[in-house]
């Protein structure tokens, strides 16, 4: 293997959340590991929130806080895929606090089910705790419920922390002057950032060499300014993939030693061949004219403050033909900057993106997609999906099927005025929810018209 070359143990610069490799010369993660733990241990928070760019370490310092607690205190669940109904959120969570599946599908019983587990876990002399990790996948709606979540909780005491890790956009969600009721429930709130000199970077590639078992000098003194140059200035997740390709190479070429000559060629391959990606912002005028006028005019300005609906979708072609659309508000969970979004659905009613099935047969061409029903909260909402609507759309821009599914989730809204009157005050995110759903059903409709009617009916 590579790394015996090196006379190392084990891999030094695997990108996995090993805390027995963390190397404590990362300020910022140190100080959201310490304040997370005090939030805790000692603080009693209802919320903690740790936010930071991909590849700055939020996993480790999940594992990390987690592996200093101790285990005889708490019952702990972590989250890692939030990017699901709120239903199977909470089976999740239930399921790994009592150590089996969760089979119970109502949000009611769910509900009570994890009331129970609250106050039986208290009398056990322990507390629950729920890490969520890529929490920027959380829908909107799905925030919301957590936030509710959160009034399970003793006059005296909280009966449960949870622990929010997320990119920095999942930072924006949370300041929004819409969600202050949750903003204000967190108690400790840090960011992580990249390594800050390549002094640092020697540092931390010194020390995780040394815990895979280096005895000698591996990297010399001009191949740290290298690392860091060419791991985005600092990013860790970058600085490991580097350090990994450079052992390699200095294995496979005999090398005695890695110099900044061998660092800047490897950093060099990953240069980036098509440029940044850059969205052209649209102004508030534009974006007003294309929000459907039926909405409330304080619902307009919620829209125009969220950035939503703001920026121009890019058409997909690829193997399911023309027609076929990246889809609005997709979770970033998982998915770097600038990489191509596959032809997928996007399931408004979850808040998910989910891998395109099996085509099966359905309706003829020219019929419209059937009318179809969503959850909202536990309200189960009816959309009519009127015919010449759907078959204008299958020849329309992108910019202007956003004018018809955001029209009829309008409509649909003024329709059910019953759904604010339920849990769920703010309009934006539901007005989201069932226009999300409108583009799904066309973007599906789309598909199928892109396939010849035998394969469609085989």
């Amino acid at each position: 293997m590579y790394y015996e070359y090196w006379g190392l143990k084990k891999p030094a610069f695997d990108n996995v959340p090993d805390p027995s490799m963390y190397v404590d010369c990362h300020a910022s993660m140190e100080n959201a590991i310490a304040e997370t733990l005090f939030a805790v241990e000692e603080g009693d928070e209802c919320i903690a929130v740790v936010v930071g760019d991909v590849g700055l370490g939020k996993t480790l310092s999940i594992r990390m806080i987690i592996d200093q607690l101790n285990q005889e205190n708490y019952k702990i669940a972590l989250i890692t895929n939030p990017g699901i109904s709120f239903v199977q959120i909470l089976q999740e969570i239930i399921g790994q606090l009592t150590g089996k599946q969760c089979e119970e599908k109502r949000k009611v019983q769910l509900l009570e089910m994890f009331n129970r587990l609250l106050f039986s876990t208290l009398n056990e002399g322990k507390k629950i705790l729920i890490f969520i990790d890529e929490a920027n996948a959380i829908t909107p709606i799905n925030l919301e419920s957590l936030r509710l979540l959160t009034n399970m909780q003793d006059d005296k005491r909280n009966l449960f922390t949870m622990v929010l890790a997320g990119q920095i956009e999942f930072a924006r969600r949370l300041e929004h002057p819409k969600r202050a009721n949750l903003f204000q429930r967190v108690g400790t709130y840090n960011r992580i950032d990249k390594l800050g000199s390549a002094d640092v970077v020697r540092k931390y590639v010194e020390t995780r060499l040394m815990l895979a078992g280096s005895a000698k000098k591996i990297f010399t003194d001009d191949a740290f300014d290298k690392l860091w140059e060419h791991s985005d200035y600092g990013v860790p997740r970058l600085i490991n993939k580097l350090c990994k390709l450079c052992l390699k190479a200095g294995e496979t070429n005999n090398f005695a030693v890695i110099n900044g000559e061998i660092a800047d060629h490897i950093g060099s391959r990953f240069h980036k061949l098509t440029g940044p990606v850059v969205q052209k912002r649209r102004s508030r005028k534009s974006v007003r004219e294309e929000l459907p006028s039926s909405l409330p005019e304080e619902t307009v300005d919620l829209a125009l403050l969220e950035g939503k609906s703001c920026e121009d979708e890019e058409s997909v072609s690829g193997e399911f033909g023309a027609g076929t659309s990246n889809l609005p508000d997709v979770p970033s969970g998982g998915r770097e900057q600038g990489e191509a979004l596959t032809p997928n659905i996007y399931n408004g009613d979850e808040g998910m993106l989910i891998a395109q099935e099996p085509l099966r047969k359905e309706p003829d061409q020219g019929e419209a997609c059937p009318d179809g029903e969503i959850n909202i909260g536990n309200i189960s909402v009816k959309i009519h999906l009127p015919e010449h609507l759907i078959k204008q759309s299958l020849s329309s821009s992108m910019e202007q099927r956003y004018k018809i599914a955001g029209a009829l989730a309008a409509e649909t809204l003024k329709n059910n005025a019953h759904i604010m009157t339920s849990n769920f005050s703010d309009p934006v995110p539901i007005w989201q929810e069932i226009r999300d759903y409108v583009l799904n059903r066309i973007a599906h409709a789309s598909i199928t018209q892109s396939f010849p009617k035998q394969v469609m009916g085989a």
